[in-house]
């Protein structure tokens, strides 16, 4: 579960992040979407291309944690991002923009066109095509199968109205 802080309160501090914070930051936030675990100082020295001793990575984590970007969920844990770091790595690294009128029409066409009567594999095809097409990049849209179970889900609010959903499995 990831930790309140207000956003609005920490974006002049969030812009100053030099390549080394936010390369360390973006590998943690890539190791909890990946894994939903806490991740190390020593796990971080092994997958960074750099090499820096972990003693150097928990100054940059130490840094991170004061800017409310990712905490500990105790102490002698590693560090998890919390909802404004999350919020930040979208902002920073993802770019995700707005629909287009023309796009939601599109998609409103292509969802009528599909009928009531199309099976699940059919729609999740479109979607994926529609996805591709959309964002001029590799679509992919997968049904969950019954087997799998869920350790963890979370939505975190990034607008008023959107949402990103952390889902591990």
């Amino acid at each position: 579960m990831t930790k309140a802080v207000d956003p609005a309160s920490q974006s002049p501090a969030l812009q100053s992040l030099d390549m080394r914070s936010r390369d360390i930051f973006r590998r943690i936030v890539d190791s909890y979407l990946r894994d939903g675990e806490p991740v190390g100082s020593r796990s971080l020295s092994r997958i960074l291309p750099s090499s820096l001793s972990p003693a150097t990575i928990r100054n940059v984590m130490s840094d991170l944690e004061h800017l409310g970007l990712i905490y500990a969920p105790h102490i002698s844990a590693g560090r998890l991002p919390t909802q404004a770091g999350l919020r930040f790595f979208v902002d920073a690294f993802m770019e995700l923009g707005d629909l287009s009128d023309e796009e939601r029409r599109a998609i409103e066409a292509q969802v009528r066109a599909s009928g009531s009567g199309a099976t699940l594999e059919h729609m999740l095809t479109e979607a994926s095509q529609m996805l591709s097409g959309m964002s001029r990049g590799a679509g992919l849209v997968l049904a969950a199968k019954n087997e799998v179970a869920l350790k963890h889900i979370e939505f975190i609010q990034l607008e008023p109205t959107k949402a990103l959903a952390v889902l591990v499995s």
